[in-house]
């Protein structure tokens, strides 16, 4: 049953600190809270589920990449492309890893779950991502061998990048821009909306080469499968722990802990209400 906010906590059309935003704000947390609460209560295998799904909705996006860029030879118009992953993943409500670092965390800050169930949802949603990428960057590979040249080359911009300030940039950012992605779509009931988002966002994400932990990992995968050289678990291993960091603070520093500090005042009766 989907949780509704407590009936103690107070209306924010009553807040008068800055009647032009703290209103549509306070609304705004109040239903990424009440929607984000189940998102940490789910049992092991329906977590695990919802994340095999998003991993295969996120190598659709890849083959989808793949196809426009084998063709045109643009990584922009293969970025619009890709797109219909993040679209897939609203629609569908699937769980991808990076999209918990905003929703999740506000709901701990709430206290509606723990830390101990955020952690959860992290690792057992990061699992079902990898394992529903890497089948699929199977099936992508062995349907279509075609695009192993594209996979290859595309990989191996991950795999040979060095661990330096500008890849570890690139991956603060993609981590940024996930969350951005998923605080633009909980601040809107419009769909039309949300998938502008979800466009605008792949475009930055894969148009700017910017090192996404799943969507790269999942190339990565493809490329792995064609058999192409300098593309293996010891190259993807230590490419993955670098994107994940990296997505990481910009997901967690850049964008979610700003939005605590500047929400604490109804993140705090939210947990007056639940004490």
């Amino acid at each position: 049953m989907t949780p509704e906010p407590p009936a103690d906590l107070d209306d924010p059309s009553e807040r008068t600190d800055d009647d032009a935003t703290t209103e549509e704000k306070d609304r705004a947390l109040d239903r990424g809270i009440v929607e984000g609460t189940p998102r940490l209560h789910r049992s092991w295998y329906d977590l695990l589920a919802t994340g095999v799904v998003a991993g295969i909705e996120v190598g659709v996006g890849v083959l989808a990449l793949f196809l426009v860029e084998d063709a045109t030879g643009s990584r922009l118009l293969g970025a619009l492309a890709f797109s219909i992953a993040f679209i897939a993943l609203r629609l569908g409500h699937s769980e991808l890893f990076t999209e918990g670092f905003h929703i999740p965390v506000m709901v701990v800050a709430a206290k509606e779950a723990t830390v101990l169930q955020l952690l959860r949802l992290w690792g057992g949603t990061l699992v079902g991502n990898l394992a529903g990428g890497f089948v699929i960057a199977w099936l992508i590979a062995t349907g279509l061998p075609e695009l192993g040249e594209v996979a290859g080359t595309s990989a191996r911009e991950f795999t040979e990048a060095p661990f330096d300030l500008r890849t570890f940039c690139l991956a603060v950012l993609a981590g940024a821009a996930i969350t951005l992605l998923t605080r633009m779509q909980s601040g809107t009931d419009s769909d039309v909306a949300k998938i502008i988002a979800a466009v605008g966002i792949a475009f930055v994400i894969v148009g700017g080469g910017l090192f996404h932990s799943i969507l790269d990992s999942i190339i990565i995968f493809v490329a792995f499968h064609h058999g192409e050289p300098g593309v293996g678990v010891l190259e993807w291993l230590p490419f993955f722990a670098w994107a994940v960091l990296g997505n990481m603070v910009g997901g967690l520093l850049l964008t979610t802990m700003l939005r605590v500090v500047r929400s604490q005042e109804r993140l705090a009766q939210w947990r007056e209400s639940n004490s």
